[in-house]
């Protein structure tokens, strides 16, 4: 005698991973936007290129980008000099202190790192999530040795197909 319910589950089990295959081959790799500054303080540059990338062309337009690049370099404007400032006493303070006069640094660097953060939410709520964008701040490695910066992704969100039954 046949157990119905098992047939059921496995035919399931095979549309779903038919399915999550169809969804990871339309998923294309994420746009990569470098730090072009002259300062980096802890992996952040002082600015990010704010040249259009050929892959969002028909995606958003050339004057929302530049806008987004405007308000990300701003904050970094803003930001990175007093930074390095810190860095540079902290440094020179480090063998007195043991090291704690570092810690200002780290803090501002977290609170510009926050800022981008919130920066890049506003945009993808306001915006890019929308039109099938999302933006986020991403720690990676540089390919020619062990130093990690900071780097903007902009990732496409997939859309998923809605089946009806007939």
């Amino acid at each position: 005698m046949a157990v119905f319910d098992d047939i059921q589950r496995y035919d399931e089990e095979i549309a779903c991973t038919s399915m999550d295959e169809a969804y990871l081959m339309h998923v294309q790799e994420p746009v990569l936007i470098r730090g072009i500054g002259n300062l980096t303080v802890f992996g952040l540059s002082s600015r990010f290129q704010s040249e259009f990338p050929s892959a969002l062309v028909s995606r958003v337009a050339p004057e929302e980008f530049e806008e987004t690049m405007a308000r990300i370099n701003s904050v970094l404007k803003k930001s990175l000099p007093m930074n390095a400032k810190w860095l540079f006493c902290g440094c020179m303070c480090c063998c007195c202190t043991l090291g704690c006069s570092l810690w200002p640094v780290i803090c501002l660097s977290k609170r510009t790192q926050h800022s981008l953060n919130k920066l890049l939410d506003w945009e993808n709520n306001h915006l890019y999530n929308k039109i099938g964008l999302h933006w986020r701040l991403n720690k990676q490695r540089v390919d020619t040795s062990s130093i990690t910066e900071y780097v903007l992704l902009v990732e496409f969100i997939p859309k998923i197909p809605i089946y009806k039954p007939d």
